[in-house]
């Protein structure tokens, strides 16, 4: 397998690692049932790909094997912000056939894999929906704890939503003081039309003595809550 070195700066914040190992252990407690999750946001620059990055390497220090999926092939930022390497090609090239699995799977040295956008297709809704996407996913889990993949936000565009329908469960990343309740809701609804379980949510860039306000105002949309804080997506 290819190794890629990441650029970014994993937080070693005692918060927010915290944080970080308390969602780890939640995700767990989910069951052996859950193995795909997707996460997905109401905006962009909530900090979901923050959030699956950074759960990444929480779950690979726990030495659990690990998958990282960028699917937002519309407006990927983990390339260009999370490795100086060119010529990366990812999951676009993949599910139009340009591509195998051993092409686009990268090892990093935190100990997780990643598979990366790859270039923008002018199908991604197809690509995501089509039967190449699912069977690729089958294939992965017998060799992985858990797969992880980064959606679109799925209040701008539907991606998310596809995604979700072949995955075991998901995550909603809420950036507080960006998205309202009903933003977040309407989220909600498009994953329970989807069929896809939702685990709870993930409320990022909470100053800690917000928690308690916050706690309240999202409460219904939590199976469990993490309070994680980043500046990054």
């Amino acid at each position: 397998m290819k190794q890629i070195e990441l650029k970014y700066e994993f937080s070693n914040e005692y918060f927010t690692s915290e944080a970080y190992k308390a969602l780890r252990t939640n995700v767990q407690f989910c069951g052996t049932d859950v193995k795909v999750i997707a996460f997905t946001s109401s905006e962009a620059h909530e900090g979901k790909t923050t959030v699956c990055t950074e759960l990444s390497k929480a779950f690979a220090d726990d030495g659990k094997k690990i998958l990282l999926i960028d699917a937002d092939m519309r407006k990927s930022v983990m390339v260009s912000r999370y490795t100086e390497q060119t010529g990366i090609i990812g999951l676009s090239q993949l599910l139009s056939g340009m591509a195998s699995i051993e092409d686009v799977k990268y090892t990093t040295k935190e100990g997780f894999d990643v598979i990366f956008a790859g270039k923008y297709p002018p199908n991604p809704v197809e690509l995501l929906g089509s039967n190449a996407f699912r069977e690729f996913l089958e294939s992965q889990k017998s060799s992985y704890d858990y797969i992880f993949i980064d959606c679109p936000p799925l209040g701008m565009v539907i991606d998310g939503a596809v995604i979700a329908s072949v995955c075991d469960s998901a995550v909603i990343v809420i950036s507080i003081d960006v998205v309202k309740r009903k933003a977040v809701a309407a989220v909600k609804s498009q994953f329970e039309k989807s069929g896809c379980r939702i685990l709870g949510v993930v409320l990022n860039h909470v100053a800690k003595k917000s928690e308690r306000y916050y706690k309240k105002y999202y409460g219904k949309y939590q199976g469990y809550g993490v309070y994680a804080k980043s500046d990054k997506e």
